[in-house]
């Protein structure tokens, strides 16, 4: 399951979107710190694809993919030196797939704090490069010595070399001109900066009218990630309310199908995932995969098993499949391929695996 961290400065809506992804639970304060430990969540991708092919086998269950979301402590100017939650902060954000920046452009004079999106994404990146300088310079130390014994480390000593000049002026590792390569060399070291980053920019409802002047600085300074408007007060609130009711809210604000939604798309498509399904009728489920992924990969998501005996997989596209109303009619017709170890599945496959350990 991908995990997904909430960066920010304290009162910019960490809490509140939260809530509006994962259906209420963390508490929302306008005071700094109002969370201490992470809050945890996990949500429901909505995939209507999934919804037609249960209904399709008559399937008794029907599993949809899931994100987990973690809502850290809001991050101070001083965090990677122990300002506020300091390390406490940092370290919860170590091992999640993708960093999300919550940014405040809304105003509230009840709300302690700058409302420039851009002036939060500034402190909350240098303090993750501060933190992750911190990492680099003790690694650089670390293998020189190492070198003596082992020659083959010299060039990820150049890698970290000039990743520790970057990090020194503050820039993310992402934002500095580091090769893929170099990038997996670094892996290893589950540096902050190096993970994928989406933003969320949280507006108040007379800025949802007209947010692309407030975002548009933002895309153009992240350039490459997916930025979110969002007015996150109301979809905390709406995702309270029950699924007619939220409906008609959201419609009426022009808001579209909410928040989960919106961010999932976003989320997806920063870290390269893809869903393939499984249906029948005990049950159908969605599966994520990330692009490039071949079948017997594919197959691991189920059960290692499955990946380790691999003999083929069956496939077809969702909605091929849909139109023949079953998994005989298709067959029958010859649209069911069989396909080996080689083959990448696509995002909508229906895949049946074969295999034996």
């Amino acid at each position: 399951m991908e995990q997904f961290g909430f960066v920010g400065l304290p009162n910019a809506g960490k809490s509140s979107l939260y809530n509006a992804l994962a259906g209420g639970g963390a508490l929302a304060a306008p005071y700094a710190f109002a969370t201490t430990d992470p809050n945890i969540g996990v949500a429901k991708v909505p995939d209507t694809r999934l919804d037609r092919l249960a209904e399709m086998s008559g399937s008794l269950k029907t599993v949809p993919a899931s994100v987990q979301f973690l809502d850290i402590g809001g991050l101070v100017e001083g965090a990677a030196s122990g300002e506020g939650l300091g390390n406490k902060f940092l370290s919860g954000i170590r091992e999640v797939d993708a960093i999300v920046f919550v940014l405040r452009a809304f105003e509230d004079t009840d709300v302690p704090g700058p409302t420039d999106p851009l002036e939060h994404l500034r402190i909350v990146e240098v303090e993750l490069a501060l933190a992750d300088l911190e990492t680099v310079e003790r690694q650089v130390d670390k293998n020189r010595r190492a070198t003596k014994s082992d020659p083959s480390l010299v060039g990820i000593v150049k890698i970290l070399e000039r990743a520790e000049a970057a990090l020194s002026e503050g820039t993310p590792i992402r934002r500095a001109e580091f090769t893929e390569e170099e990038l997996l060399e670094l892996k290893p070291f589950s540096l902050l900066t190096t993970k994928p980053v989406l933003a969320v920019v949280n507006l108040d409802e007379q800025q949802i009218e007209n947010p692309d002047p407030i975002i548009a600085p933002v895309i153009e300074e992240l350039a490459g990630a997916d930025v979110i408007a969002m007015c996150v007060q109301l979809e905390a609130e709406a995702a309270l309310l029950p699924l007619e009711d939220r409906t008609e809210l959201l419609e009426g604000l022009g808001l579209g199908e909410g928040a989960l939604p919106r961010f999932v798309q976003a989320a997806y498509h920063q870290l390269g995932l893809r869903t393939y399904f499984t249906t029948g009728e005990k049950e159908s489920r969605a599966w994520t995969f990330r692009v490039g992924s071949s079948a017997p990969e594919c197959a691991g998501r189920i059960h290692t098993d499955f990946q380790r005996g691999f003999i083929r997989a069956e496939t077809i596209r969702w909605d091929i499949l849909l139109e023949q109303g079953s998994y005989v009619k298709a067959r029958e017709a010859g649209l069911v391929r069989s396909e080996g170890k080689d083959y990448f599945p696509e995002d909508g496959d229906v895949l049946e695996f074969r295999f034996n350990v």
